[in-house]
């Protein structure tokens, strides 16, 4: 299996390492769910993107905190012991806070905070090459100082190899732009693809998971404000 890059690696560090301040209570937990090795295509958003998670999906996605099972691929010889990881959040970065203003997300500061409710996946084995597919929906809510128009949410997804020393394996960042459209609190569903990795072995595929999380670093820094003269 490939080395993996120093800026991959870094990335999966600030994933791993990034903590953030929850202000509110929130449905957290480690686990997400979803079908098994199948077939392959952009993520987005939009008022009808749920419909498509569910048809790539075949409906076969888990709520965050329930339990899901690993399944056998139905390809033949060795790869047919291979498995689609199971999918965690990261801890620390299952939720994603931002304050008005650049401040700290705390009290009336809080603009909005984005959660992870529901996971999905599935993997298509071709010529050695795992093409993964990671479905997943979350809300996102408004805080007391609120939010803007539209909220970008930026989620990293990362396939690990657990053991005493984690390896990570790949790394990539989808983000979604979610329209508030004057709303409280509102869903959104992505589904992040043109992401793989190299097929383990069958005696190490047991040890892979998918981590999932929010990274804000991630998210491109806005331009600073022009000052009048």
């Amino acid at each position: 299996m490939p080395q993996f890059g120093r800026k991959n690696a870094r990335d999966f560090r600030v994933l791993k390492n990034v903590l953030f301040v929850t202000v509110s209570s929130v449905f957290l937990a480690s686990c997400g769910g979803g079908a098994m090795f199948g077939g392959g295509t952009s993520g987005g958003s939009s008022p009808s993107f749920g419909d498509r998670f569910s048809q790539l999906f075949g409906g076969k996605s888990t709520e965050v905190g329930a339990t899901q099972s690993a399944q056998a691929t139905t390809s033949g010889g060795a790869d047919s012991e291979l498995t689609c990881p199971v999918v965690s959040i990261r801890p620390g970065a299952g939720t994603f806070a931002v304050g008005a203003g650049g401040k700290p997300a705390v009290g009336n500061d809080l603009a909005y905070q984005a959660t992870i409710t529901r996971t999905a996946r599935s993997c298509d084995l071709t010529n050695g090459q795992v093409s993964v597919k990671i479905g997943i929906q979350g809300r996102v809510i408004v805080g007391p100082a609120g939010a803007p128009e539209t909220v970008e949410v930026p989620l990293r997804v990362a396939v690990v190899q657990e053991g005493v020393n984690p390896k990570p394996i790949a790394t990539k960042v989808f983000t979604t732009a979610v329209s508030m459209g004057g709303q409280t609190s509102v869903e959104y569903s992505l589904v992040g693809e043109d992401f793989g990795y190299p097929a383990p072995s069958a005696a190490a595929n047991d040890s892979y998971i998918f981590y999932i999380g929010f990274d804000p670093q991630a998210l491109k820094p806005q331009p600073a404000s022009r000052k009048r003269r």
